[in-house]
């Protein structure tokens, strides 16, 4: 039997200090990153899965089966104050994310996949986004010359759009 000599590098390795995001396209302009300990699944919904519901704000598409459950889907663009998706498509790109009990699709215009960074590369957002968007937002990161929103999905869940007590 040979034995072999394994060696640990000394310095840890910068990606598994790194954490999780999926990134996405909000809207033409604006790319944004959520926190994959929230998010549960990325998937394409036909509109046809989405029924909508009367007297409903104007952010919140319907209701749709996911995993045996129904769940509400949300523009999250418009959600946000942001130019709205364009409704001529055939099917969402939809980000289901849980939070405590709490589980909603939100439906952005492309998702990208997912990037790493650490929590120090977070930087405030106020005076480089709307106001709008700073309470559901932990920050702003830049990454290859582009900034993407870090939004907080507690926020979003918690989000009095959301709520109809």
């Amino acid at each position: 039997m040979t034995s072999t000599n394994i060696t640990l590098p000394l310095k840890p390795n910068q990606n598994n200090l790194a954490d999780s995001y999926l990134k996405f396209q909000l809207n033409q302009q604006t790319a944004a990153v959520l926190s994959m300990k929230h998010t549960q699944e990325a998937i394409i919904v036909p509109i046809e899965a989405v029924t909508s519901m009367p007297n409903m704000p104007t952010c919140i598409l319907g209701l749709m089966n996911w995993r045996s459950r129904i769940i509400w889907v949300v523009d999250l663009p418009r959600m946000l104050n942001l130019e709205s998706l364009d409704y001529r498509l055939r099917q969402y790109s939809a980000i289901v994310i849980q939070v405590e009990s709490l589980v909603l699709a939100l439906v952005v215009q492309e998702i990208k996949g997912t990037t790493k960074f650490i929590a120090d590369e977070i930087h405030s957002p106020i005076g480089q986004v709307a106001s709008s968007l700073v309470p559901y937002l932990c920050g702003c990161v830049v990454q290859q010359e582009e900034i993407l929103l870090v939004l907080d999905a507690q926020a979003i869940g918690q989000s009095s759009i959301l709520r109809s007590d």
